[in-house]
């Protein structure tokens, strides 16, 4: 963890442990930070300091207030407000990695060309635990270049059965 944005990850982890939103918040707020991490005119806006936070507090209400939990509207406006609306990505990462620990697990970030279901993500869960003796925080991560399949990684460990890594090792074998 970055010593910048410790304080605010173990802040965002009590708070959600507080109001009982411990799963919910962190991967609301993941996919909030994605969002900003993406769009670079948001994240020029929510992270200039001579825009009033009441008016980047606005914006985030306004993107927000329809898609997120009040917990996590509350936490996004409070990390916007004391500028780190830029480092929402890096924030929500860290907040991810202290929920699963505070639950004695490990975040395994799981990129899928679809969102999953549930039981898709339970069964994933169970998949991810048994090939890594760990318990396992499934993330996912609707990313398209993966094209089809599953790409899923633990620390430094990946398990990669994504459409686009078997066409890239196809492509190289007939190369």
């Amino acid at each position: 963890m970055s010593q910048r944005t410790d304080g605010y990850a173990s802040a965002v982890v009590a708070i959600a442990q507080a109001e009982d939103a411990l799963e919910r918040v962190p991967n609301e707020l993941s996919a909030v930070g994605r969002a900003v991490a993406e769009n670079e005119e948001l994240r020029s806006v929510l992270s200039d300091r001579s825009v009033p936070a009441s008016r980047r507090i606005g914006i985030i209400e306004d993107l927000l207030a329809a898609q997120a939990s009040p917990v996590t509207l509350n936490v996004v406006a409070m990390l916007v407000g004391a500028g780190r609306g830029g480092q929402l990505d890096t924030v929500a990462d860290e907040v991810l990695e202290l929920a699963a620990a505070t639950r004695g697990e490990v975040v395994a970030e799981v990129r899928s060309a679809v969102a999953l279901t549930d039981s898709q993500i339970e069964r994933l869960a169970g998949a991810l635990r048994q090939a890594s003796g760990r318990n396992v925080t499934v993330h996912v991560v609707v990313d398209p270049e993966i094209v089809g399949g599953l790409s899923a990684q633990i620390g430094d460990t990946v398990f990669d059965g994504s459409v686009r890594t078997r066409l890239d090792k196809m492509k190289e074998r007939l190369s």
